[in-house]
């Protein structure tokens, strides 16, 4: 008798996460084990369990196993969160996680390198497959352009032209990645550059990159740069900074610009001024990393002589860019292969169509800033 007890308190219990579970993507449309190509196929009950006591978490973590499958990925997750599930439902590992980024420094100087070696050091075979022939690890631009290379060129020209580059001056690029800004700007428009990366393996090959070319390039924290700069440009790097650091960072940005010269920022954005990022990206793919909100990015430059110029939101040039990382990633597993797992393939194919998926439902924002140090008199005009 009591071992019934035990089993039908069990089964109560896996009837209770699988009903919640359902009713919850019933919510945004999602139908598990239905006919849409967005309908979650669960192939392992132990996926209520997860999701319910994990949430975001749970959900990536239990694709990556095995237990659910979805034809069309990208489009589950921006049915997710273009509906109200994470603001009715609060999971217990979303909300612990939400408070430690709110309250403990994540991006202090000594976790400053982890980002690099859990992600950008995974291996330059996997980015020179994934990335457009320049290696732009950023969204591209895509209005004029009709492949990933052409997006990728035209999103560096654009940052040259709204920074008004010229021959001779000196560029400070902070987070340089494989360095096809800085070879970019050499090669175009005669400008010296100094750049920072917290990867190893990322500067080893953007030295080889750009040999032969007025650019140096250092393994160091953006906290230590020194010197001043004719023009600043930071292009996918601010994600990693965190709000306890926002105007550590501006600062040293105001440092390092001359009177009246420019500072060109791109970065994520979110739509509220919430803390940390998506439970399951903080853990398997950009370690102590935060998306920062329009309010949280102006508020750190009051204090500073910084202006805002100018606001440039092309989020919807990001879900095409990550859809097009996807498809050469896939499309190079056969080879890829051989140095990394099934299990891998599984987890970088959520990252990259989870995100296309939230950039579709407008979750996440992609913003370019151009930022003048003081009141320069002539005013600003982005350029087309």
């Amino acid at each position: 008798m009591t071992i019934g007890c035990k089993h039908r308190t069990a089964d109560t219990k896996g009837g209770y996460f699988e009903t919640k579970i359902k009713n919850i993507l019933a919510s945004a449309n999602i139908i598990v084990n239905g006919d849409n190509p967005w309908d979650i196929q669960v192939l392992n009950p132990k996926f209520y369990r997860e999701v319910l006591l994990k949430g975001s978490l749970g959900l990536g973590e239990s694709y990556v196993n095995g237990w659910w499958e979805v034809e069309q990925l990208d489009q589950t997750i921006a049915q997710i969160l273009a509906s109200d599930i994470t603001k009715k439902n609060r999971f217990f590992f979303d909300v612990v996680s939400q408070l430690l980024a709110r309250y403990v420094n994540l991006q202090k100087r000594t976790r400053a390198f982890n980002v690099g070696k859990q992600h950008y050091d995974i291996g330059n075979d996997l980015y020179e497959k994934m990335l457009d022939k320049s290696m732009v690890y950023t969204c591209g631009y895509w209005k004029r352009a009709n492949s990933l290379d052409d997006a990728q060129t035209d999103k560096l020209d654009l940052v040259c032209r709204k920074l008004n580059l010229k021959p001779g001056m000196k560029l400070l690029d902070i987070g340089c990645g494989w360095g096809s800004l800085a070879k970019y700007v050499a090669q175009n428009y005669g400008v010296k550059v100094f750049g920072v990366t917290v990867s190893q393996r990322q500067l080893q090959l953007a030295k080889k990159i750009c040999r032969g070319l007025p650019i140096e390039l250092k393994l160091q924290d953006y906290r230590e740069i020194r010197g001043q700069f004719d023009a600043v440009a930071s292009l996918g790097m601010f994600e990693h900074v965190g709000h306890k650091n926002f105007l550590t960072y501006m600062q040293v940005v105001e440092r390092c610009l001359k009177p009246d010269a420019k500072f060109l920022l791109q970065t994520i954005g979110k739509n509220e001024s919430t803390f940390g990022v998506n439970t399951w990206i903080a853990k398997y793919i950009f370690p102590n990393g935060e998306i920062p909100s329009l309010k949280q990015i102006a508020e750190s430059l009051e204090p500073t002589s910084l202006l805002i110029e100018d606001v440039h939101n092309f989020s919807v040039d990001y879900e095409k860019t990550l859809l097009a990382w996807f498809s050469n990633f896939h499309n190079s597993w056969a080879e890829l292969k051989q140095n990394y797992s099934a299990k891998f393939y599984r987890m970088w194919k959520y990252y990259l169509l989870s995100c296309a998926g939230a950039f579709r439902a407008r979750d996440l924002q992609l913003w370019q800033f151009v930022i003048s140090k003081g009141h320069p008199p002539i005013a600003y005009r982005r350029p087309e």
